[in-house]
């Protein structure tokens, strides 16, 4: 099992680790953001036990990630309801992550406003046809199953939706599972590059509607929207739902477009 195996090393102490298994989990020569961002959110949590649910993470991919790292959590403030972790990957000594974790305790609501169903629901994702991975980075074929989110007739501006599920048995906590799956599509900008060219992801917020997702089937609608793209960088907006629609992710991420 590649998740458990790569998982497997992060004991929560700080120090040197080794991934045996991040071969299955590289874009390029750095892990896929979701990977390297699950890392970061295990040491929080195995470092401290016992923490409320994850409601925010705001993520910096500062440099490559591979297979030896050196891994550190602390604890920055502990509140009645709130608790604020930071962790951090390194490389060769130098920084090459830093994660900013938000964990709290659910109170009595005072404002109810739920998320709106996604414009042009596809409907469920078993009525939905598969997606080859001809074109994806070889992590997504090895570890993900894929299914449209968009009707090819549509005008799809700069958004690219899939279905997605995780191909792996595993015992991710449904939050770990939507750090995993989170940043699994491109960058919407994609869709309105002139020409082809590399792209990187700089980095990551989020906030987690939903902290006890159990989505039919493992599958989620992840959704990458480029807001605004120019300069070589794109500001896009990443969602996620379930397989009734609700919305379970809300986030925000910076690309640069490279070519």
């Amino acid at each position: 099992m590649t998740i458990a195996s790569l998982l497997e090393p992060v004991t929560g102490q700080s120090g040197p680790v080794r991934l045996t298994h991040a071969a299955d989990w590289l874009q390029g020569r750095t892990l896929y953001g979701g990977a390297s961002a699950l890392i970061a959110y295990v040491m929080a949590t195995r470092a401290f036990p016992g923490l409320p649910p994850l409601r925010a993470g705001q993520i910096a991919f500062v440099a490559p990630v591979g297979e030896d790292i050196s891994l550190s959590a602390e604890m920055i403030r502990q509140g009645r309801n709130v608790t604020q972790v930071r962790s951090e990957i390194r490389v060769d000594d130098k920084l090459a992550l830093s994660a900013f974790w938000l964990f709290a305790e659910g109170r009595e609501a005072n404002a109810l406003h739920p998320a709106a169903m996604p414009e042009n629901w596809p409907g469920p994702p078993e009525d939905s046809p598969g997606v080859t991975h001809s074109f994806a980075p070889s992590f997504v074929a090895k570890n993900f199953e894929l299914r449209h989110g968009q009707n090819k007739s549509e005008d799809r501006g700069a958004t690219i939706r899939r279905w997605a599920r995780l191909t792996e048995a595993h015992d991710l906590d449904p939050v770990a599972k939507l750090v995993l799956m989170g940043d699994v599509m491109p960058p919407g900008a994609m869709r309105a590059m002139q020409r082809q060219g590399p792209i990187s992801s700089i980095n990551w917020s989020f906030n987690v509607l939903d902290p006890d997702s159990q989505s039919r089937d493992g599958w989620y609608l992840a959704e990458n929207a480029s807001q605004h793209a120019d300069s070589g960088y794109s500001s896009e907006r990443l969602r996620m739902w379930d397989a009734d629609g609700r919305q379970v992710l809300d986030g925000m991420q910076s690309v640069a477009v490279f070519g």
